[in-house]
């Protein structure tokens, strides 16, 4: 259980990642919010994903402490 909290945090914060550097019209097909023809950054996508990946990690060394 550990590991596949930490996995998902990790995945998480890779997303978030991508959401804060790419644009909406050069995300990934399969990525909500990819728009065609809009130059602009998803913060709030981004945002959500980043602090998704902060709880998991943080649930998943809670979990490994017991």
């Amino acid at each position: 259980m550990k590991l596949v909290l930490i996995l998902l945090g990790v995945v998480l914060l890779v997303i978030a990642a991508v959401y804060f550097v790419v644009p909406a019209d050069q995300l990934p097909g399969f990525f909500p919010g990819h728009e065609d023809g809009v130059t602009r950054v998803h913060m709030k996508h981004g945002v959500i994903s980043g602090v998704a990946g902060l709880v998991l990690l943080a649930a998943g060394t809670w979990v490994g402490r017991r």
